[in-house]
């Protein structure tokens, strides 16, 4: 299997993920401006849901670019990471319902968890396949490392949650929204964009 191939499929199974999410909202009873208000909770936890789906695929979008070759580890980290993704909806739906719930919001932040680390798994998968390629290496080196620190900030989330806090793990999940997945984004399209026309190819 070729990375198009790879890619191609995962965009389409986060893409049906997206869109599922919005179907899981619930509707104002009744349709006033107060009913609206009372379903602020569900919209926060769709919406960043989303947003943190997307910037999954826009990170994946900005780094495999550079990546020439896969193996049959990176298509099975692949599906694993595809797999907990598929639950995000299902989790989503427990948080905006339950938004105090310490089972809801624990077993939302076991779900991002695993998704995080099922894209470090991935990234390992993709350093062994490219070993020759110093730019890939010094690429997934540096993923890794902001990464390592999402999963603390997440860990740390859940373990409040647990505890004291419920909706700790979803503000943990937007801090990091906001403090290291936006930011490096951002880092990443610079870099690109001073990057020979040769090596700006997408691999979408």
């Amino acid at each position: 299997m070729n990375k198009e191939r790879l890619t191609t499929f995962i965009d389409a199974v986060l893409a049906i993920i997206m869109t599922i999410l919005v179907l899981e909202l619930n509707k104002p009873d009744p349709v006033t401006l107060a009913g609206f208000w009372a379903l602020k909770e569900n919209f926060f936890a769709y919406t960043l849901s989303f947003f943190w789906l997307g910037t999954m695929w826009i990170n994946l979008h900005n780094e495999w670019y550079k990546i020439k070759r896969i193996n049959g580890q990176t298509i099975w980290a692949t599906m694993v990471m595809l797999f907990f993704s598929s639950l995000f909806p299902y989790a989503t739906s427990l948080v905006s319902e339950n938004f105090n719930n310490t089972a809801a919001q624990g077993f939302y932040g076991m779900i991002v968890l695993f998704i995080t680390l099922a894209n470090l798994l991935t990234y390992h998968t993709l350093s062994k396949a490219n070993q020759e390629e110093k730019f890939v290496a010094e690429l997934i080196k540096t993923r890794n490392h902001w990464l390592q620190i999402d999963v603390l900030i997440k860990i740390i989330g859940l373990i409040l949650a647990l505890t004291i806090f419920p909706p700790a793990m979803m503000y943990s999940v937007l801090l990091t929204l906001i403090v290291l997945v936006i930011p490096n984004q951002i880092k990443n399209l610079k870099q690109r964009h001073h990057l020979p026309p040769e090596q700006k190819d997408s691999f979408t």
